[in-house]
């Protein structure tokens, strides 16, 4: 029997699945035992939960049109684990892990928990998942949202769980933070000078995250450097002043070679990861007022309207003014403000205290 079992979309590369995985890992530590369930084949995170002696199966979904060919499987993997929580990550996985509860023996011995990583979702494109998890969510026990925006949202559209918690991400903040050997050598790599200032964009090619406002400010700032990290990100048409490089997996390293961490989202952030990584990393944050972004960065640095890109170019040269010296400061102010509200061994702490009330 396990203490929870986790139900998600996919475990690619994204923010949730790295979030998941860095939970799973420190409760089973704890002595919480967890279990992993991926709905769609996505696997570059199985690996690691199963370093870490966490339970990961992976399904075959590949559209929602074909959930019904899964869930046998979602249901065996349920009813062998027996979990006393049942928790859905993201819109799919909190659906999926809806009707597996109902479809399971031992309903009445087990709590469902959904968890929301968005907050103003494009209804365009998601207002059917969301109708739908209006709908379902009256069943459910715990809706956790990563940011105060997306309990917001969501409450306003129609969700009614029993209760409602708020968890934010939490930062690594061994893993992300000032490196300044490591700077040397990947501005060194990259051909990037000692005295150049570099911001970094990290987010897949999404039009929830707008790389066109990224795009059009580093054209108005050529003596900027720009550094564009993300899957997709290759296939964009980028001015000579910004590095493309695609995919990677080394962004702890890439932002040691930063100055200023940029998040141009359009919509749908709930707690940007890459801002609050980045201000971990001692880079002074630009972002867009997109979810809780306000409330992560603080006094450390501007936060403006989306779809702005004049405004956001106005911003990044703002910072780009500055002295090295107060960049430098100003960075580590930012540091400081992960290392005091956000940071993983809180998020932990709050999960902990969530699963053992529940």
């Amino acid at each position: 029997m396990s203490d929870v079992l986790h139900v998600i979309s996919g475990l690619g590369v994204g923010g949730a699945e790295a979030t998941l995985v860095q939970l799973a890992a420190a409760l089973r530590a704890r002595g919480i035992s967890q279990e992993v369930v991926s709905l769609a084949p996505q696997d570059a995170r199985a690996s690691a939960l199963r370093a870490a002696g966490v339970d990961v199966t992976i399904l075959n979904l590949k559209s929602a049109s074909s959930l019904p060919t899964v869930l046998p499987a979602l249901v065996r993997a349920v009813n062998r684990a027996r979990p006393r929580i049942l928790q859905g990550w993201m819109y799919h996985g909190n659906l999926a892990a809806t009707l597996c509860h109902y479809l399971c023996a031992g309903r009445g011995q087990r709590k469902l928990f959904w968890n929301l990583r968005a907050s103003n979702m494009d209804e365009r494109r998601y207002g059917r998942l969301i109708r739908c998890s209006a709908f379902f969510s009256r069943s459910v026990d715990v809706v956790v949202a990563n940011s105060e925006a997306g309990s917001i949202f969501h409450r306003r559209r129609g969700l009614q769980p029993r209760r409602f918690a708020v968890i934010d991400n939490g930062i690594d903040t061994d893993k992300f933070r000032p490196e300044p050997a490591i700077r040397k050598e990947v501005r060194a790599e990259l051909g990037i000078g000692d005295d150049a200032v570099v911001v970094i964009h990290v987010a897949r090619v999404d039009p929830m995250k707008d790389h066109a406002t990224f795009l059009a400010t580093m054209v108005e700032l050529p003596s900027v450097r720009g550094i564009l990290v993300g899957h997709g990100t290759q296939e964009l048409a980028a001015p000579a002043n910004v590095q493309v490089l695609g995919l990677r997996h080394d962004i702890a390293r890439l932002l040691a070679a930063a100055d200023i961490i940029a998040s141009t989202s359009a919509f749908g952030e709930g707690f940007s990861n890459v801002v609050a990584e980045g201000m971990s990393a001692g880079l002074v944050p630009v972002a867009t007022d997109v979810g809780d972004a306000r409330r992560i960065v603080g006094e450390t640095g501007p936060v403006v309207p989306p779809r702005d890109p004049a405004a956001f170019a106005r911003a990044v040269a703002e910072v780009a003014a500055l002295t090295a010296d107060e960049r430098h400061r100003r960075g580590l102010a930012a540091r400081e403000r992960i290392v005091t509200n956000f940071t993983l061994a809180k998020a932990v702490d709050d999960y902990a205290r969530l699963y053992a009330a529940d």
